[in-house]
């Protein structure tokens, strides 16, 4: 069955002929093209230091196979965005789960973070000069970027707690301060970081503070400490940097918007980007599911003189695992839905269920995969252990799991209680009524 044809039938009318096609295509390009030639690009990239000053050459290939079959830039989409292939967020997101299944068709096609979101705040906030000297050359991947954000030494899971000093001197703006968890700062390509930090501490209202400002990679000033691991992993190139700022100067034109609304940009960049990030988390749980029904089918690997698949609770987990990716997927696709209907903020709801719902999902399934395959399933032998760390990361990246269910929860109180205590109070009431006029006595 090719992709176009599982589509869930509840988000068919909002797939385009077009969109169907490239699906297919993407599809292939995923399981044929970079796949099997995965190996090749941790080969190139070596080991030690090199991992971090060396472009694998393969990937300039893969590149140039997905420009002529037209997968290139299909995440921004149509309502909102000229630059982009034209297509919607519900179609991208089925097009951004094949690219999860790889660790590298999401740069092959142009569509990785954080380039993609940092693309979407210059295409959408950028003035024209910005876009012509950087969203220009990320559009044709000629560059990366990075997107600064958290600190080291706060809670950066409240914005609002964010220290790196952006003060105006003139025609300048100097910025002191640390940030880490840099994604994208390792990559010898990396040329421009979108840096968040406060321009106005003093500010009565603190959702105006903070600014988003453009700072060339190799200003003076900048150190790359260090790049931080996952659960080992370190992401080469890629990479998470530890960076500090010491009196980096940039132009006062490199500031995005203006003063005062980083709130503004920030949110208008992570909420599109949590549900690719889902989407993609779902093709990792799709990949999950077939090496284990892979494992449990191997002649080689038989417990008791049967196969895995013969015993009852293997197959339990097999219905589990395809039961949580549906319905996950349901989850992202209603709220790509709700964005192309309108933008993320009339979204957030939706785009919230889907960041907590879905690592929480690919993560048990991806556990039942390592269970299945024992030992092999945590070593290098399988691509799982590096699936379990790379989605356990999303359970905290674009704000943790806790945020966003009390974000909920407050909203969902708020929204419902007063209707629901007056309806639950009338209908006692007229419960009792009823029971008056027929003279019948309460059971209860």
């Amino acid at each position: 069955m090719s992709a176009s044809s599982r589509i869930p039938v509840i988000a068919q009318p909002f797939v385009s002929d077009r969109a169907k096609q490239t699906l297919d295509l993407v599809e292939q390009f995923v399981e044929k093209d970079c796949i099997p030639v995965e190996p090749i690009f941790r080969a190139q990239l070596g080991e030690g230091q090199q991992r971090w000053s060396t472009y694998p050459a393969i990937m300039e290939t893969l590149k140039t196979k997905a420009r002529q079959q037209g997968l290139w830039n299909m995440f921004l989409p149509k309502s909102h965005f000229s630059q982009g292939a034209g297509f919607s967020n519900v179609e991208y997101g089925l097009m951004a789960e094949y690219l999860g299944k790889s660790t590298i068709a999401s740069e092959a096609t142009n569509n990785a973070a954080p380039d993609t979101g940092n693309m979407e705040v210059l295409a959408k906030y950028g003035n024209e000069a910005q876009k012509k000297q950087w969203l220009a050359p990320l559009l044709d991947g000629k560059i990366r970027s990075a997107f600064l954000m958290t600190e080291p030494d706060i809670a950066s899971s409240d914005a609002t707690n964010i220290e790196l000093d952006i003060r105006r001197e003139g025609n300048e703006y100097v910025l002191n301060g640390s940030k880490w968890w840099s994604s994208g700062a390792g990559d010898p390509r990396c040329q421009i970081y979108l840096v968040m930090g406060k321009t106005a501490a003093n500010n009565p209202d603190p959702y105006q503070q903070q600014s988003v400002i453009l700072v060339p990679a190799k200003t003076p000033g900048i150190t790359v400490h260090r790049m931080l691991t996952v659960y080992g992993y370190d992401d080469a190139p890629h990479g998470h940097g530890h960076i500090s700022f010491k009196d980096v100067r940039v132009p006062v034109s490199n500031i995005v918007l203006g003063e005062g609304r980083g709130f503004e940009i920030i949110q208008g960049r992570l909420g599109p980007g949590r549900i690719h990030h889902a989407m993609r988390t779902i093709g990792a749980a799709e990949k999950a599911l077939e090496w284990m029904i892979a494992r449990i089918n191997d002649d080689r690997k038989k417990t008791f003189g049967k196969h895995l698949s013969s015993h009852g609770v293997i197959l339990e987990w097999v219905a589990k695992s395809r039961i949580e990716i549906d319905a996950a997927r349901l989850i992202v696709l209603n709220a790509a839905i709700k964005i192309d209907q309108g933008d993320a903020k009339s979204a957030l709801k939706e785009i919230a269920q889907a960041k907590v719902l879905v690592p929480q999902a690919a993560l048990t399934v991806i556990d039942r995969a390592v269970q299945a395959y024992g030992a092999a399933g945590v070593s290098q032998d399988t691509p799982l252990a590096y699936l379990w760390a790379l989605i356990r990361t999303l359970r905290i990246a674009d704000g943790p799991d806790e945020v966003h269910l009390q974000q909920l929860g407050r909203r969902e109180n708020r929204a419902r209680k007063d209707e629901i205590v007056q309806k639950l109070q009338w209908q006692k009431e007229e419960g009792a009524r009823l029971l008056e006029v027929s003279g019948l006595k309460s059971r209860l």
